[in-house]
């Protein structure tokens, strides 16, 4: 698979800029993703990803600049500023959106509990909607769906169950987008190869999404497998910029003072950032 982009943008950042107390994390950035492309955001510890994809979820509020995203309300889509919107439109453009979180961010209770949540309050199904879309969504991801599974307290599951969970979670949104931040931090091999396939068939897998034929798919991530399973667009933070933006290739054989110790130390960056996962 290789990244290309199409005509439509499904989020657009212009010159954004954030920092807190002395410390400027993002400075300028300016970028826009296309409808159906799959890109990967990487950059060393510290250089702004996830206060990246917090603006983009409008779950943090730029000092300066703005972001854009597409409306999925309206037809055709309509880039809308985040900043411009009250709580009612972002809960709607959140309906369009699946997230799987670095630590799954799955809360006490059963796995049913946890796929009927988002169903339930931000889709506003009802007991009767919610069980077969849950069902289908946990057999994609290779979970069983027996009432004894479905009852299971989350605790009962192993890193690489919670991790699928947390994935079918998101899938269950039918979203136009899914974000995934470090989707396979702290999996053992097999499991992370399984999530790398779980990403590509999702980002396949779309009822029509757009007119590429793909949803968009935007990973943060510092595995280097996973980039090498899917040749997604690489862009690179670095001292608060857009510091690269191209294909995996390019990024591979990039002789920058900046990329290529980054890229040869992926491994260990990935393994030092996995959180406690039994």
């Amino acid at each position: 698979m290789s990244y290309y982009k199409t005509n439509e943008i499904e989020i657009s950042i212009k010159n954004l800029k954030k920092g807190f107390d002395d410390n400027l994390v993002l400075n300028a950035i300016d970028l826009d993703i296309h409808r159906g492309e799959i890109v990967a955001i990487v950059g060393g510890s510290g250089c702004g990803k996830t206060v990246l994809l917090k603006h983009i979820l409008g779950q943090l509020k730029p000092d300066s600049g703005e972001v854009l995203v597409a409306n999925h309300e309206t037809d055709p889509a309509q880039l809308t500023k985040l900043n411009s919107i009250d709580e009612q439109e972002m809960s709607l453009i959140h309906t369009h959106w699946g997230v799987v979180f670095q630590n799954n961010a799955l809360f006490s209770g059963s796995v049913m509990d946890n796929m009927a949540l988002w169903l339930d309050e931000i889709k506003n199904l009802s007991t009767a909607e919610i069980k077969p879309i849950a069902t289908h969504a946990l057999q994609s991801v290779g979970l069983p769906i027996t009432d004894e599974f479905l009852s299971m307290p989350i605790t009962d599951l192993s890193g690489g169950m919670a991790k699928r969970l947390a994935v079918a979670r998101a899938i269950a949104m039918n979203p136009n987008v899914i974000f995934y931040d470090e989707p396979t931090t702290g999996l053992d091999p097999a499991s992370a190869m399984q999530i790398h396939d779980l990403i590509i068939a999702t980002h396949k897998n779309n009822k029509g999404k757009g007119k590429s034929g793909e949803r968009t798919s935007i990973i943060i991530t510092h595995d280097k497998d996973l980039l090498k399973r899917i040749s997604p667009r690489i862009v690179m933070l670095h001292d608060g910029h857009v510091y690269f933006d191209g294909t995996l290739q390019e990024f591979e054989k990039s002789n920058s003072q900046f990329i290529k110790p980054y890229f040869e130390n992926m491994g260990k960056l990935h393994q030092r950032e996995a959180p406690s996962v039994p």
